[in-house]
């Protein structure tokens, strides 16, 4: 909700309440009743005609109250109407017929609760047009002091300018030529020359085309003391003069609109006959507004006179019916005509429109378009086959580095089999551990060391012996051997303590690996953490560049946003620094109106910046800045609390 819904909605909910004060007590309508009851006995005509008289009135009341709830800021999620519905809610508003005087009372109270809520409608509404014209001359003023400020961007606003100034000077020449040939076209008329032929016309009218030429020439010998560059800095610095007394003005207006329009105060004991007059005199101000703002005064305070005066001249005892044409003619004639003004003023001083600013990057595209289409075409299947390729790169990237990862990564937390990490297979060890203990147990069964057999517990504690890794039977035995290999290799055990020894060895291998394994399971979870961030930083990269390239680049948009809001109080401080001071010790209505304008623009640019609750003490803080009836010093106060409270956020 914008600072002029706010405005429109504290305006209607006072006009609210004051009627509910009015309001008649409960006893009213006993009393009513009684002389309704009182009157039951009279003539039957009489009865009818009241009856009849009853049934206007109501039917008059209640298209009143029906346009009341229109005009209200309850009606609708629109706090403002748009001009069109505004204007038709305006013109059917009834106006009393022939009834009772209570009826006509009470009717007339309607009237005027429909007309204040209307001209509460058409003060948001030109309100809203004065800061939209109002916060854009920013813009112009800024874009005149780069001119002003460089040699450079003086260049290059008089290369922008060059075919226009071009164009008008062809103009006047032609226009100035034109006018020597109808003179002596009339000359000859009048001394009855005979008709010349075509070519004789036109090489008449090109000598006088030179002849003007010529003219203007010596008639703009003393400016041509001046280059091109420095008449295109005095225009610049003229145009920046009169943008500013444009601003000023317009922020007079805002400000003269927000302290002097629709002052309604529910406090005073006599605001039910006070407010019409001040809706009365509201109307009057809102017309001399728009009405003096359709041309640049020389100074703001020039037309903060106009408009005080001619509010000061006009009657505040308007009828229902003279307030409701005066509101009709604001929005049909005076608003339109103000908003052209308004129009044709910036166009006239503000910056140059965008084809004067981008003439010569357009013309160099399109001189150079031919050269680019016909490089297209001779390398169009290289291009097409440059651009397949990319798109299948970019899938085969997708899909192999972002989709089979997250989906390994998504096996793994729900525990599936198939995507567990392994370095070898779940039964590998526990084979080659049954088979070296089988091995080691038939070589001791069949090698007993002191050729006495073993016994059943003999065997179970040789059995668990080698389960722990004790080899001690077979060691021995190889010990034993290895003294005669020769002799042991062909008629001993040697060959085959080796290779039992060679299954131990490969059995430990087995079980340093089933670790290895078991510390992968263990980390398997990072592990997929870690195959996923390759693709995924290099996407996010991607798309985060492709974002910053062709989109809106939110990033930097919100640093410049943080660099308008930090403007923004700049310009406030500025303004109430350098404010010119009543004798109230309040703010002037420029300086009001240029404080209106930054807040507006703050108030906006924070939506995107506070967060929600944050959001809500900003609000309650800018009101409290826009208070100027407490005085400048309280003002800046206020200022240093938004700076250092939402420093976070607007810096």
């Amino acid at each position: 909700m914008s600072l002029v819904d706010d405005q429109v909605q504290r305006l209607d909910a006072i006009l609210d309440r004051i009627q509910l004060a009015r309001a008649a007590p409960p006893e009213a309508g006993a009393e009513t009743e009684e002389r309704e009851q009182q009157t039951q006995g009279e003539g039957g005509n009489e009865n009818g005609a009241i009856t009849a008289a009853s049934s206007a009135d109501s039917t008059h009341a209640a298209k009143l109250k029906t346009l009341i709830r229109a005009l209200s800021t309850t009606a609708s999620p629109r706090r403002l109407l748009r001009a069109t519905r505004l204007r038709e809610a305006i013109a059917q508003i009834p106006q009393s017929g022939d009834a009772s005087a209570s009826s006509i009372n009470d009717e007339h109270e309607l009237e005027w609760l429909a007309i204040g809520k209307a001209a509460i409608q058409v003060y948001g509404l030109i309100l809203n047009v004065l800061l939209d014209q109002t916060i854009p001359l920013n813009d112009s003023i800024w874009y005149w002091d780069d001119v002003l400020g460089s040699y450079a961007y003086t260049g290059l606003y008089t290369l922008q300018v060059s075919p226009q100034k071009f164009w008008h000077s062809a103009k006047e020449v032609y226009a100035d030529a034109k006018r020597r040939y109808r003179q002596n076209n009339l000359i000859r008329e009048s001394a009855q020359e005979a008709g010349q032929t075509l070519s004789e016309g036109w090489r008449e009218f090109y000598g006088l085309v030179q002849q003007s030429i010529e003219d203007r020439s010596l008639a703009h010998a003393r400016t041509r003391i001046l280059s091109p560059f420095a008449l295109c800095r005095t225009e610049a610095r003229h145009k920046q003069e009169n943008v500013k007394k444009l601003r000023e003005q317009s922020a007079t207006a805002i400000g003269l609109l927000v302290e002097e329009g629709l002052t309604i105060q529910e406090d005073d004991p006599d605001s039910h006959k006070s407010w019409k007059n001040n809706v009365s005199k509201s109307i009057w101000l809102l017309e001399g507004i728009t009405t003096h703002a359709q041309s640049v005064k020389s100074t703001w305070n020039e037309f903060e006179y106009d408009v005080i005066d001619m509010v000061d001249r006009g009657p505040t005892d308007q009828e229902p019916s003279q307030l409701v044409n005066r509101l009709l003619h604001i929005l049909d004639v005076h608003i339109p005509e103000q908003e052209r003004q308004s129009e044709r003023m910036t166009k006239e001083f503000g910056k140059p429109s965008r084809w004067i600013r981008y003439w010569a990057p357009g013309l160099l595209l399109f001189l150079s378009s031919g050269t680019l289409l016909r490089i297209f075409v001779n390398r169009r299947a290289e291009i097409v086959t440059w651009v397949r390729e990319l798109g299948a790169t970019t899938i085969d990237f997708w899909y192999n580095w972002v989709i089979e990862p997250t989906k390994r990564l998504i096996g793994t937390i729900r525990h599936d089999e198939n995507s567990e990490l392994a370095v070898m297979s779940k039964d590998s060890l526990r084979s080659d551990r049954e088979s070296l203990e089988r091995m080691v147990i038939d070589f001791a069964v069949q090698n007993p060391e002191n050729g006495t057999p073993y016994t059943e517990s003999q065997v179970a504690e040789l059995r668990s012996r080698v389960r722990q890794g004790d080899l001690t039977a077979v060691l021995k035995a190889y010990e034993k051997d290895i003294q005669s290999p020769a002799r042991g290799a062909i008629f001993g055990n040697l060959v085959r303590a080796l290779l039992i020894q060679v299954q131990k060895t490969k059995v430990d291998v087995e079980i340093a690996m089933n670790g290895i394994d078991s510390i992968l399971k263990s980390q398997e979870l990072l592990f997929g953490f870690v195959g996923l961030a390759p693709g995924m930083v290099v996407a996010i990269l991607a798309f985060r560049w492709l974002s910053s390239t062709f989109g809106r680049r939110r990033g930097i948009q919100q640093m410049q946003q943080q660099g308008g809001s930090v403007r923004l109080l700049r310009n406030i401080d500025r303004t109430l620094s350098k404010a010119t001071i009543t004798q109230d010790g309040m703010l002037s209505y420029k300086d009001n109106g240029l404080l209106l304008c930054d807040v507006h623009v703050l108030r906006q640019t924070a939506i995107k910046l506070i967060p929600g609750k944050m959001h809500r003490d900003f609000i309650e803080d800018l009101n409290d800045l826009l208070q100027t009836r407490q005085g400048v010093e309280r003002q800046l106060k206020v200022l240093q609390r938004i700076q250092w409270a939402y420093s976070k956020w607007l810096r």
